[in-house]
């Protein structure tokens, strides 16, 4: 049995570790952590003081950021969260880093081998240089989309999963679609309440505003006038808790996700299917890789055509549904794939669980790809 690994996780100072709301990376992480320290691993999270996760906390400031309603440049906290893991780095195994662009300068820092996961896009105008310089970071892709842009670079993809089998299924369901998401421009929020009016359907909407910013002028500018011009049918509900999403989710006809960004996985895909309440979704990003189309929901290509394929939502079966995407993307799964990652980056053979698959390659442009292999965890352990 190979012995526990002393393993680091990386917060951003953001959100909580789990969020209260919103918050994707904090959320995974949090799937991440638990399950870990389920397998008896000694756990330890570098997050906000007002996190609460199993096994050992460090604070790296005593309040999350946009729960605090701090809205400053928040590039400071990210420094001293880094800083605090240099101060400890000689307590680990292995740092696993959340941190996004900051990681590559974090790895290069530290002594101790180095996984960094990125949860955000990678096509951004700087992400060529930064990826071509040295690094000592084993680097980690949500999803194959999110890498393609930088098919030079020797990627693990390990998609997100969350602990989904206690989602709620309702089978009496109303006749409304539904839109969870953040109001910003390339989440597609209009383009949802006008696929809601050319189906003559009832919409509802949950989702987050930012304080400031681009995204506040989207939602004073456009988002507002869109939701007004809605009428009675479209209800905004705002930003809403976990368990009044999934209840909106488990309610609805449909979910619509007609966002045209090149979405790095889509943490709302997979919580609706959960609840067997199929997508209707644009062809953009990491969703193809979770959507299978005709099965889980449709694509469309515009708002014209997602608005065709709503009726034929209700030949979908649910149930399978739900059972595909609870097997295909939870949370046991994505920590086996870590594990396995976090052994094979420390050069040993050891393996946790009796059954394993090999690793598979994939190829984006002309680069390999490593999706680590699927197996069976070790029995879960509480500690301490």
């Amino acid at each position: 049995m190979p012995r526990p690994l002393r393993i680091a996780q990386v917060a951003p100072p953001l959100e909580r570790v789990p969020p209260i709301a919103y918050g994707g990376t904090e959320r995974v992480m949090y799937e991440l952590i638990a399950e870990l320290h389920r397998r008896g691993h000694e756990v330890t999270t570098f997050a906000s003081g007002d996190s609460d996760v199993p096994g050992r906390l460090i604070p790296t400031l005593p309040e999350a950021l946009r729960p605090a309603g701090i809205t400053d440049d928040p590039s400071g906290y990210f420094l001293t969260t880094a800083l605090a893991v240099l101060d400890r780095q000689s307590e680990f195994d292995i740092v696993h880093s959340h941190l996004e662009w900051p990681s590559l300068l974090l790895a290069r820092a530290l002594r101790v081998p180095t996984v960094a996961t990125f949860h955000g896009r990678l096509d951004l105008p700087y992400s060529r240089e930064l990826l071509a310089s040295p690094t000592q970071a084993h680097l980690v892709a949500i999803s194959h989309a999110q890498a393609s842009p930088h098919p030079e670079v020797s990627w693990n993809v390990v998609h997100n999963g969350l602990s989904l089998a206690k989602a709620p299924f309702e089978r009496r369901r109303t006749d409304a679609l539904c839109f969870v998401g953040r109001v910003a421009p390339e989440k597609g929020i209009v383009e949802a309440i006008d696929v809601a009016k050319l189906t003559g359907r009832p919409l509802r909407i949950a989702a987050k505003v930012a304080p400031n910013g681009r995204e506040y002028d989207y939602y004073v500018d456009v988002f507002k006038p869109a939701l007004a011009a809605g009428g009675a049918s479209v209800e905004f509900l705002g930003e809403i808790s976990g368990d009044e999403r999934d209840e909106l989710l488990a309610e609805s006809y449909a979910s619509l996700m007609p966002g045209s960004w090149p979405e790095p996985f889509g943490l709302a895909a997979i919580e609706a299917l959960a609840c067997g309440t199929p997508l209707l979704a644009r062809r953009v990003g990491g969703l193809m890789e979770i959507l299978r189309d005709g099965v889980d929901g449709f694509f469309g290509d515009d708002v014209a055509e997602l608005a065709f394929h709503v009726p034929a939502v209700a030949r979908l079966d649910r149930k399978a549904i739900r059972e595909s995407v609870i097997e295909r993307f939870s949370a046991s799964r994505m920590a086996d794939r870590y594990v396995e990652l976090y052994r094979r980056v420390l050069g040993t053979a050891a393996r946790e669980g009796a059954a394993e698959t090999e690793p598979l390659a994939e190829t984006v442009g002309d680069a390999r790809i490593v999706e680590i292999g699927t197996r069976k965890g070790a029995a879960p352990t509480k500690v301490g």
